[in-house]
């Protein structure tokens, strides 16, 4: 898959691929205007919705209705480096889901690709190239 991350204007910073942009801004503290999720906002968002793109998944096969079904995201940092140090997913389901699936359901969860590959992180490689002109 190949992305173009281009700067449309202050301090923002997007990436297109296909036929998707995805926008990133910085807060007003941060020198831009908030319009955006910051890239790390968007980096966290990408595990919870891997998540559930599973819990939901699991349900559908089953036929299990998913409404009522909700994922709270928490994300712990260290207070000496301000690193995240745990990232705690709770599956929330309303009472009338079959208890017989909690533990399937957290098993499932654990399938996600974006936690597979920060469990064996890729290696990073940056270069710098002049570009031809536009």
């Amino acid at each position: 898959m190949e992305m173009m991350i281009d700067f449309p204007g202050g301090a923002r910073v997007d990436a297109h691929f296909g036929p998707y942009t995805v926008m990133t801004d910085q807060p007003p503290a941060g020198g831009g205007k908030g319009e955006a999720p910051t890239p790390f906002s968007l980096f966290l968002a990408s595990m919870g919705t891997c998540v559930g793109i599973y819990v939901l998944g699991f349900c559908q096969q089953r036929n299990l209705p998913t409404h009522g079904i909700r994922i709270l995201q928490r994300v712990h940092r260290s207070m000496f480096t301000g690193m995240v140090e745990k990232i705690d997913f709770e599956i929330q389901v309303p009472p009338s889901f079959p208890e017989r699936y909690h533990e399937a359901l957290v098993r499932s969860a654990q399938l996600c690709a974006v936690k597979k590959h920060l469990e064996t992180p890729p290696a990073f490689e940056i270069t710098t190239r002049v570009a031809e002109p536009a």
